[in-house]
């Protein structure tokens, strides 16, 4: 037994999820040893347009919180960590790590980026809050994968052996998209004739919808309608375009065969973890596509990834508890 206590107690720790639209800080204040999950105090939600830059929001957020003063934090971050030096496009921030460690008195201070936060998350997630895609036995002591569907197309890795765990960070967006398949193949084809690189990220995120509709359009000798993505989900939702609902259709089985690539990449035996802003939309048809088919469909590793597991997440919080985790992971908890 790890310990008699439900919870283990430690000094606050301050977590937060900096995205384009809001800005989300937290203390984690213990750890449910029983749950396997962390206490979230004090969680406030800023528009992150409210301010001018991170140190501001984060002052703000430390002025709400009855003057508790944190000497650890971890940040998730929607934008690229490079040689300690952040830049938040979409915002206008720029900030140093080492600089806002200094200025804040912060004894240890991590920034990661959103999906490595998924990825840490991914151990302490709570089953009954999510959604089990495909059944199976996942390794406790295995690599985890994490993925999904947003503005663009994320994915990372939980790399695990029985003494430590890391984050593997990727840009596996990047890579070109494979088909399976008949259709497959021509809609890449279509594809082709407006892109360049037709990779997983063209197909598989916000804009990626259209693209992927243009070329459905193609294939069955359809003129294509100037329509967003959004769009595009509520005429196929509402049965009212049949080009629409099968974009969103392939949508869901051609992301299974993606899926299924990452779990063999990865040697994710200890299950995937699909989320983004994207699925967690759509999931009465993913539920009802041949995603798991299209997963498993791997010659012959087909049995390796029949026995991985597929969960959509659903649950609130996932950049604060990865937060957390991060900390947690690497024994500073």
């Amino acid at each position: 037994m790890m310990n008699s206590k439900p919870n283990s107690q430690f000094d606050p720790i301050l977590v937060a999820d900096i995205g384009g639209t809001n800005a989300r800080f937290a203390l984690i204040t213990a750890f449910n040893l029983e749950k396997k999950q962390f206490v979230i105090e004090h969680n406030i939600t800023f528009p992150s347009a409210n301010f001018g830059s991170l140190q501001a929001a984060l002052q703000h957020y430390l002025s709400q919180v009855n003057n508790i003063q944190p000497r650890r934090a971890c940040l998730a971050v929607a934008g690229p960590i490079k040689a300690g030096q952040v830049h938040l496009t979409n915002l206008g921030w720029h900030f140093s790590v080492a600089e806002v460690k200094a200025e804040f008195d912060l004894a240890q201070l991590e920034v990661i980026n959103d999906f490595a936060a998924f990825a840490y998350a991914a151990p302490y997630l709570d089953a009954q809050q999510n959604i089990a895609v495909k059944a199976g036995q996942a390794d406790t002591d295995a690599n985890i994968a994490v993925m999904g569907p947003g503005t663009g197309f994320g994915a990372a890795c939980l790399v695990r052996t029985t003494q430590a765990s890391a984050v593997l960070s990727c840009e596996a967006g990047h890579m070109t998209l494979a088909s399976v398949n008949e259709l497959d193949t021509q809609l890449i084809a279509q594809l082709r004739k407006q892109l360049p690189h037709v990779s997983v990220e063209t197909v598989f995120s916000g804009p990626g919808i259209v693209h992927l509709y243009q070329a459905m359009a193609a294939v069955n000798g359809v003129e294509a309608q100037n329509l967003t993505a959004a769009q595009i989900s509520e005429l196929a939702n509402n049965g009212e375009c049949s080009i629409c609902d099968a974009t969103l259709n392939q949508f869901c089985d051609w992301i299974g065969s993606v899926a299924g690539d990452l779990a063999v990449a990865f040697g994710a035996l200890g299950g995937v973890y699909i989320g983004g802003g994207i699925l967690p939309r759509m999931q009465d048809r993913l539920l009802a596509s041949r995603f798991v088919e299209r997963f498993n469909a791997k010659g012959i590793m087909s049995q390796y990834v029949s026995q991985i597991p597929v969960t959509l997440v659903i649950q609130d919080n996932i950049p604060l508890i990865g937060a957390a985790a991060c900390l947690h992971v690497n024994g500073q908890s």
